[in-house]
Formats: structure tokens, C-alpha cells, sequence
């Protein structure tokens, strides 16, 4: 009984560092939500203005704003689609990290191939984030003209 509570305890001590991951990822997609929520809130005020304008110039900027916010959803939601994927692989390598301890099964190739599938998807999510905070900043001045928000 004892080598079992023991050799729980030293899983319990390799899955910690996934968690943390799984910790880094979740502050990740915290930090996604709050901007698409933002965004989302911005591409609302934006077709609410488009619906009442009258000058074609300024329906143009604002139509052109529009098309570029749909395109951070697009960006963003990707972005945690991705991050949610790698959170997923995280949690099936803790699963078979407890799976290969207590079954007595060598699950060493699965577990690092599910590790660097994570980590993928992770680089990819943080590179396609990177690329709406672009977008973003390229596009900040759009818009200013209006003194409706």
C-alpha cells in the first residue's frame, strides 16, 4: 500500500507542470474573450451607425471598419479555437500520464506527441493572436472622425 500512495504522489509531482500550462492557457483565452467581446461591441455600434448614415464618404469609413472587425472575430475566434485545442491535448496528457502510472502501460510515445501537438497549437494561437493585435493597430485610427462614441 505504501508503494502505491508513493507512487501516486511522484505522478501527482510530473502532472503538475501540464496544470500549469493548462493555467497559462486559461489566462490566455481570458485574455482573448475580453477582446473579442470588445470587438463584438464595436462591429454592434458600427452597423447601428451604418443603418442612419446618410453621407457616402463617411458610410464608406464605416463600412470599411466593419469589414476589418469581422476580420479580428475571424482572427480571435480561430485564436481560441486553437488554444482551446491545446488546453484539450494538456488535459489528455495528464489523463494518460495517471492512465500509463496505474494501468502499468508505456504510454511514453502518446504522451509526447500529445505534449507537442499542444504546444502547436499553442504557438499557432499566440502567432494568430499576434496578428489580430496587428490588425488592430493598423486599423486604430479608423473611424475618428465620428463623435458618436
Amino acid at each position: 500500500m505504501e508503494s502505491s500512495i508513493s507512487d501516486l504522489a511522484q505522478v501527482i509531482q510530473i502532472v503538475v507542470a501540464p496544470v500549469f500550462m493548462l493555467t497559462g492557457i486559461a489566462g490566455f483565452l481570458n485574455v482573448m474573450s475580453g477582446r473579442l467581446g470588445r470587438i463584438v461591441d464595436r462591429a454592434r455600434i458600427i452597423e447601428r451607425r451604418v443603418a442612419i448614415l446618410k453621407n457616402p464618404d463617411k458610410l464608406k469609413i464605416s463600412h470599411v471598419e466593419l469589414k476589418y472587425l469581422w476580420r479580428r472575430i475571424k482572427i480571435i475566434n480561430r485564436s481560441i479555437g486553437m488554444c482551446t485545442a491545446s488546453a484539450l491535448f494538456v488535459c489528455s496528457v495528464v489523463c494518460c500520464l495517471f492512465i500509463g502510472e496505474f494501468l502499468l502501460m508505456d504510454l511514453t510515445k502518446a504522451i509526447v506527441i500529445l505534449f507537442v501537438i499542444a504546444l502547436l497549437l499553442l504557438i499557432a494561437a499566440l502567432i494568430s493572436f499576434l496578428k489580430e493585435v496587428q490588425l488592430a493597430t493598423r486599423t486604430l485610427q479608423m473611424g475618428k472622425e465620428f463623435d458618436d462614441e
